[in-house]
């Protein structure tokens, strides 16, 4: 069956060998070239810009500004759109920006015959601004001088939000409970992917079309004409290939800017692509966060009542803002179950430093890192072995979301925990690494995880599919979900394949996505393509067979069902006898003189249930007291994903996100100076670990198959980045006993607290 099977990559041969062609590789080679002009400040207003001297310089064909956009607020995230203006995202920027909110604010653009005059037009542009200090850090942003960034969001608080279930203050009375508290911080990362933000755009017939690197091409075109004042239709786009997209590119980026810019030069095609700098400040990075969890404990070890605030660094626009941390605290309350009480709090600050958005996780690395840090510190304090302390408290087989109703199927995180202990040999390294005196230490640590697959029952959770049999028995399919190196179009094709009884050699996978032409999807993000789109390709695969199977019938002139198809051939379903092949019913109904027909099937499904996706992280390292260093020696995931849809994607998925969690624990830091500039904005200074940098990889699966799920299956794409940067830190506590708050964990964190330890002079 080629559900769990290890295909290879439906894309791989063309990746390889470079035949696959992504935005830039379809430029035309006469487009106009575009550069933005980023503001040198974080915090003001721009008084006056004099293009005087870019206008006259040979080869620039048009120079436009803050001062020229349409006054068109407009959101930036990748949301699906809501009929209720209540849950909408916020609309706080334009095009370009008089209000500077953060230094590399977009303050005007230049259209030239090529990049070099674009770029010596910027140098010849002339700013004056009017300053004010800049708000960087999110007590700066909440004190009481500080002026508000957004008019509407006074104290720059972005959103706040409260959970309740219990009576805290009663039941924290009870004099026999252990009160564990400890703060945490998450930094800043950019994500990092291989191609930069790139898109061309030109108008033709009355509309205008981009072609861009995005995960959400169809709320793309909404935002778009949004922030042109266009009608929906009047936007066409088109997404080719992606070199990887981790949530960055499920925001509006500058394809709304470079659209517009069409525009003022007549519709000529218009080239903008960031460098790798401007990607870095301009575009998106994760959120960095700070916590403070109090947890009050049984002495044997059981939560009684916990209580957690978070505070979300926004940066200076909305983009995914309040979100990001309200599903942070989602996965706090899921993951461990207090008996009791429950308090949460969490509020999103704007900020002057760059725009923070969706990554990876979507705010869950965040949680995990302070919540299994805190689980370890309280299993020290109450002296119980920190897999026992997990074990009593954490979510277990039946367990129901009180907000969604999402419920848990199977013990998937006691399978997980069980694997990863033995691998790790857990009991053992925990009893001979205690005690240790030299400089050099190891230790044992692990972290457990939990995410969602999609976003019912919180968010519209639709996909459609179209099935098309050609003449030569041959099919193709379309969604509008986007690959962006994820291997969904892989898996579409295996369940496909299994549902029509079809081999995957005759399976075309159509991976442009064009809102002129393909069905609407919401786009890649939220772990939710192979669970929600794969439900709309099982009904469309179920569909087709129908269709395919009504015809044979005719021709054989047989009820249709005793009929099935395997391996490409129409078959009696009784005993397996072959009949005729499914190209002879392709010829036949598309050329038949009475029966004449094309069979095709399209599909509109909407998700109507979510599942819990969950596992653990076991990591062994290695640290040099002196030198403030850390190794891992060992490291595995262990994930209950549901039906595993092709291992050897599977294996790279986990393989990718533990290598991004491991960059989160160790090295990764967007770094700022005192005016908010980005100081280590390129990938020499910001410590992005290489393939020399990552020890070997280990990965396990539950194999537990979701009920839900048309083929058994979980998410997959985030949940590997969530845990082994909390497993590592643990990892170090086990090896030093000193419990570290905050990442990433470099030598020069590391050695300020092992100095305070007085583990070094």
């Amino acid at each position: 069956m080629p559900v769990g099977e290890r295909i290879i990559r439906i894309d791989a041969f063309d990746k390889v060998t470079g035949q696959a062609k992504y935005t830039d590789d379809l430029c035309p080679a006469n487009a106009l070239v575009a550069k933005v002009l980023h503001s040198s400040i974080a915090n003001g207003l721009v008084k006056r810009i004099d293009i005087s001297k870019a206008e006259k310089l040979n080869g620039v064909v048009k120079v436009l500004t803050c001062f020229d956009v349409p006054n068109l607020p407009f959101a930036t995230a990748g949301h699906p759109w809501s009929m209720d203006a209540e849950r909408r995202d916020i609309a706080d920027r334009l095009l370009l920006n008089k209000r500077v909110r953060y230094h590399g604010d977009d303050i005007a653009a230049v259209v030239a015959l090529d990049e070099q005059t674009a770029n010596k037009a910027l140098q010849l542009t002339e700013v004056e601004y009017e300053e004010y200090p800049p708000l960087l850090t999110m007590q700066q942003a909440l004190a009481e001088e500080a002026g508000d960034l957004h008019e509407g969001f006074n104290g720059n608080i972005l959103a706040h939000t409260e959970y309740r279930h219990g009576n805290l203050k009663e039941v924290i009375r009870d004099p026999g409970l252990i009160l564990v508290e400890g703060k945490h911080h998450t930094q800043s990362v950019q994500h990092c992917h291989m191609e930069n933000p790139v898109s061309y755009a030109w108008e033709e017939g009355g509309r205008i079309v981009v072609v861009c690197a995005t995960q959400i091409p169809h709320i793309l075109r909404r935002i778009i004409a949004q922030a042109l004042g266009l009608p929906w239709g009047k936007v066409r786009v088109i997404k080719p290939y992606i070199g990887g997209g981790f949530g960055n590119r499920q925001d509006a980026l500058y394809e709304p800017l470079n659209a517009w810019l069409s525009l003022q030069v007549g519709g000529r095609c218009v080239r903008l692509e960031l460098s790798r700098e401007e990607t870095f400040a301009s575009t998106r990075c994760r959120h960095a966060m700070d916590f403070q969890i109090k947890s009050w404990f049984r002495p044997d070890g059981r939560i009684v009542a916990r209580s957690l605030k978070v505070f979300s660094n926004q940066g200076a626009y909305a983009s995914h803002g309040h979100a990001i941390v309200t599903n942070s605290i989602g996965a706090f309350r899921n993951m461990y179950q207090e008996e009791m009480a429950i308090t949460e709090e969490a509020t999103t600050v704007y900020t002057n430093l760059p725009v923070a958005g969706a990554m990876r996780g979507y705010g869950v690395p965040q949680i995990v890192f302070a919540c299994e840090a805190h689980m370890d510190e309280a299993a020290a304090q109450l002296n119980i072995d920190p897999i026992e302390l997990r074990r009593l408290n954490m979510m277990k087989d039946g367990y129901c979301d009180p907000t969604s109703g999402i419920q848990l199927h199977g013990d998937g995180l006691e399978l997980s925990i069980a694997r990863g202990k033995d691998w790790i040999k857990w009991d053992e390294k925990r009893r001979r690494y205690t005690g240790q005196t030299s400089n050099i230490r190891r230790g044992v640590g692990m972290a457990l995880f939990t995410y969602k697959s999609g976003l019912f029952p919180k968010l519209w959770e639709g996909s459609n599919a179209r099935l098309v049999l050609n003449q030569d028995g041959s099919l193709q399919i379309q969604v509008g979900a986007t690959e962006i190196g994820q291997g969904s179009d892989t898996v579409f094709c295996q369940m496909a394949a299994q549902t029509l009884g079809f081999t995957i050699d005759r399976i075309h996978m159509i991976s442009t996505q064009d809102t002129d032409t393909t069905p609407y999807d919401p786009g890649a993000y939220g772990s939710r393509q192979s669970y929600a789109v794969g439900g709309a390709v099982f009904q469309a695969a179920m569909k087709l067979k129908e269709e395919i199977l009504f015809f044979a019938a005719k021709i054989l002139y047989l009820p249709d069902d005793t009929l099935d198809i395997r391996d490409n051939m129409i078959v009696a379903k009784e005993d397996g006898r072959l009949l005729l092949s499914v190209e002879e019913v392709a010829m036949q109904a598309l050329y038949h003189k009475e029966y004449c027909r094309h069979i095709t099937a399209e599909v509109s499904h909407r998700t109507t249930s979510n599942a819990f996706s969950l596992g653990a992280c076991f990591a062994e390292v290695e640290v040099d007291l002196e030198l403030c260093k850390v190794k891992v020696l060992n490291i595995i995931n262990v994930h209950d994903c549901g039906q595993v849809l092709n291992p050897a994607l599977a294996e790279a998925q986990i393989h990718g996100g533990m290598s991004m969690s491991l960059g989160y624990a160790l090295s990764e830091q967007m770094c700022f100076d005192k005016q908010g500039r980005l100081r280590n904005g390129n990938l020499l200074d910001y410590k992005l670990p290489t393939a020399l940098d990552l020890p070997d990889f280990a990965v396990d699966f539950c194999g537990l198959p979701d009920p839900n799920a048309p083929y058994g299956n979980k998410s997959l794409g985030e949940p590997p980045a969530l845990s082994p940067a909390p497993a590592i830190r643990n990892a170090i506590y086990h090896a030093t006993g000193v419990a570290l708050p905050a990442l990433p964990l470099t030598p020069k964190t590391l050695f300020a607290e092992f100095k305070n330890a007085g583990l070094i002079q």
